[in-house]
């Protein structure tokens, strides 16, 4: 299964938490064909596929757009960038990579590394992020800031790389595929031209920074949403030190993961279950004992509450430059989205209240 040309044009477009525009313009010239397109002040994207009955309650389908990054904070006398983690980074994975620094000029490549400590081995224990730093060539403090500014953000350079076993492994998996995920189930609802409730395909903004989900938030007060659904990545645990104990087993080929506890709507579980088993479509649990980590952390306790389900790609290697999943995966996640919104049953949602 080759991967499609929209999922790649999201995964070679560059935006981390913040500065996530040229990955939702993407999105949102994909969903003009078949949608009514929004963006709303944060920089969330909306595509609404209209049901119908103009009374219709109302699923919201949400996904960011955004990836981990990088941000500049300071450049030294030699013309050193150092910089903070937009999201969370396990440092050593940052060592050697090439990255892009988004500057006003278009991007600035350079590479990340460790400062040199001779005091001990690099290689016996692993560097702080405050021992990082960006070298893009300049020779001067006065070099690198006439190239770069102060709070310019940075990603990782690497391009998609599509793998063995209809396999894909990219930087920014986490979490392109969600809002690739919920634009293509809202086409194929749009297409199929039978659904009884309205479906609005989210590409919120700013889920990696602060815990917080600010799009997901800002983007579910003003849908004010019947129901909910957010698609995202979940570790995969097929790999070395994988540990199924923890959330139930998540491998790649295994299908769409259904998140089941609290945080995610037991009513919504069933019905996603429902839908897949009715489709034939693969899926698995995923255990939740609290929090979902994902934008439905936000969108749950949305004004009065919002009934809201999770399914996620499993996915290998997260937060790193080598996100990898199974393409087949994520047609299943797309598949048991669209089967879901077009099986709901208008009568069991109204809208909400108020």
């Amino acid at each position: 299964m080759p991967a499609p040309d929209l999922l790649l044009r999201l995964l070679e477009a560059r935006g981390p938490s913040g500065f996530e525009s040229e990955p939702a313009a993407i999105w949102r010239e994909a969903a003009a064909t078949f949608a009514d397109v929004s963006v709303d002040d944060m920089g969330s994207s909306v595509a609404r596929v209209r049901a119908a009955d103009a009374g219709a309650p109302l699923l919201a389908v949400f996904g960011h757009v955004d990836e981990i990054g990088l941000i500049v904070t300071h450049a030294d006398e030699q013309g050193y960038l150092s910089f903070r983690g937009l999201g969370g980074w396990t440092p050593e994975v940052l060592v050697g990579q090439r990255v892009e620094v988004l500057s006003r000029e278009g991007p600035v490549p350079g590479v990340v590394q460790v400062r040199r400590d001779p005091s001990r081995r690099e290689e016996k224990r692993a560097p702080e992020l405050n021992a990082l730093h960006v070298d893009i060539g300049a020779r001067s403090r006065e070099e690198a800031l006439a190239a770069v500014r102060l709070g310019d953000p940075a990603v990782l350079a690497p391009a998609p790389v599509q793998l063995l076993n209809g396999r894909l492994a990219s930087r920014a998996l986490d979490n392109r595929l969600g809002a690739y995920i919920a634009l293509e189930a809202a086409r194929r609802v749009a297409e199929a031209g039978d659904a009884r409730c309205h479906v609005a395909a989210v590409a919120s903004v700013q889920e990696e920074v602060a815990g917080d989900y600010l799009g997901a938030r800002t983007s579910a007060y003003a849908l004010r949403p019947a129901l909910a659904i957010a698609v995202d990545v979940t570790p995969a645990t097929d790999v070395p030190g994988g540990d199924a104990t923890e959330t139930g087993e998540q491998r790649l080929g295994g299908g769409a993961a259904l998140l089941r506890g609290p945080g995610a709507d037991a009513r919504i579980f069933e019905l996603l279950r429902e839908a897949a088993d009715a489709e034939g479509i693969a899926w698995a649990v995923e255990v939740s004992t609290g929090r979902s980590h994902t934008d439905a952390d936000a969108v749950v306790a949305s004004r009065a509450g919002v009934p809201t389900g999770v399914v996620s790609v499993p996915t290998r290697y997260l937060h790193t430059p080598g996100e990898l999943v199974d393409l087949e995966d994520l047609e299943a996640c797309v598949r048991v989205v669209t089967a879901f919104a077009r099986r709901l049953d208008p009568a069991a949602w109204a809208p909400p209240l108020g």
